[in-house]
């Protein structure tokens, strides 16, 4: 069994910072791209970061200078760095990843269960 799991997520100011973190688990073999996405209310979920194997990065044009994704492989971790935090970031962040696991040849993608980030004054 293969579990993500964020943290990191809360209530914020506008022009605030958060770390959001996804924690991966189980019988891994290998990690290959993890993503972040997020789901406002009542809007479309979107993707938001993704970072590669390779470690090459891909942003939503609407975070690009002010959301960093990264990752920690030792950990089985990715990461988001959100600075500058607007009432638009306001959403459920949902962390995934393609993962292959243990004894395993097919690569599965699996979700974590969100996070709430909130942007208010």
């Amino acid at each position: 069994q293969v579990q993500l799991v964020e943290s990191g997520g809360g209530l914020v100011q506008p022009g605030g910072s958060l770390r959001l973190s996804c924690a991966a688990s189980g019988s891994i073999l290998k990690i290959n791209t993890q993503r972040w996405y997020r789901q406002p209310p009542g809007k479309q979920r979107e993707l938001v970061a993704e970072i590669s194997s390779t470690g090459s990065t891909t942003y939503v044009e609407s975070v690009k200078g002010r959301f960093t994704i990264s990752r920690d492989n030792a950990k089985n971790t990715v990461y988001l760095q959100m600075n500058s935090l607007k009432f638009e970031d306001t959403a459920v962040y949902y962390c995934n990843a393609d993962i292959v696991r243990s004894f395993l040849v097919q690569t599965n993608t699996y979700w974590g269960q969100g996070t709430q980030v909130a942007v208010s004054s």
